[in-house]
């Protein structure tokens, strides 16, 4: 009698409860041989992929080139020795800007002609050769009374000289001698004071002696003022057009009035007409009283 066949687990093998081992291209397989699940893949992802931490965040966006460029730079991580150089660089750019631009705004003679150049040195070359020569006739009084045998005498002739041009200085005698005479026609009445005082400021820089304007001496207290759309010289009117009587070197006193931004064409920008006539012959005969002072006394001995 042929014996019965045995049940599988009398025979040794252990079969595991579950569906039945996977049947591919190369054979069964069993637990041996990758019996283990893998986990289940969604649609469109890659074979192998294992799921991780990251994989409900989505894809990543890749960064474009200025992207990563401003990342790198900003926020700006700065050292404290690079600071200090970027604020003393700043400090020195805004300083040669504040340099460049005072040069460019008082350079005064920046678009000047040739012509007017060479006329404003000779100016400044007249001037220098006055003050040498007023220093030389200093000297020759110095050395006069040294060497006078009447000192005396000589003192007090020197003296009556130093009157006279003190007198002429303070408006108290009359003057003549060359000159110029200027006249301004301001029909728009748009010459205020403050332009004839610069007027006489520009005149005796250049070596005036004696102004006049209309019938009012200008001496060393002399005022301007504008009052009722005129002008008003010491508190008097003055009348269009001004005439103002200069004795001076004409050579000097005319091309300082000329030179350019200077008073005859600051006197045109405000429409106004102005002549400057050399003369041989200027006469100045306005006068002023002599004031004594109230307060101010010689302090010679």
């Amino acid at each position: 009698m042929l014996p019965e066949a045995l049940p599988p687990q009398a025979q040794g093998r252990r079969i595991t409860a579950g569906a039945p081992a996977a049947t591919g291209p190369q054979g069964p397989r069993g637990a041996g041989a990758g019996s283990a699940e893998e986990p289940r893949r969604g649609p469109g992802e890659p074979a192998g992929a294992a799921p991780g931490p990251e994989a409900d965040q989505g894809p990543q966006e890749a960064l474009t080139g200025r992207q990563r460029l401003m990342k790198g730079v900003w926020p700006p991580r700065l050292t404290r020795a690079q600071l200090i150089v970027a604020l003393l660089l700043f400090g020195l750019g805004l300083g040669l800007a504040i340099q460049v631009r005072s040069t460019n705004e008082n350079s005064v003679l920046r678009g000047a002609r040739q012509e007017d150049l060479v006329r404003i040195l000779d100016e400044l070359d007249s001037r220098t050769q006055r003050l040498q020569d007023e220093k030389r006739r200093l000297e020759n009084q110095r050395t006069e009374l040294e060497n006078s045998s009447d000192q005396a005498e000589e003192a007090r002739k020197q003296t009556l000289q130093k009157e006279q041009q003190l007198g002429v200085l303070a408006g108290t005698v009359a003057a003549q001698g060359p000159g110029i005479t200027i006249t301004i026609d301001d029909p728009s009445g748009s010459v205020e004071s403050d332009m004839l005082l610069d007027t006489v400021q520009e005149l005796r820089a250049a070596g005036a002696e004696a102004i006049q304007i209309g019938d009012v001496r200008v001496v060393a207290g002399t005022y301007f003022s504008d009052s009722g759309g005129a002008v008003r010289v010491d508190g008097r009117k003055v009348t269009q057009p001004y005439v103002v009587k200069v004795i001076g070197k004409p050579e000097d006193l005319e091309p300082a009035l000329n030179i350019p931004g200077g008073v005859v064409q600051s006197l045109e920008k405000e429409q106004a007409t102005v002549s400057v006539q050399r003369e041989k012959k200027i006469v100045v005969d306005a006068l002023r009283s002599a004031k004594r002072p109230d307060y101010a006394r010689s302090s010679s001995r």
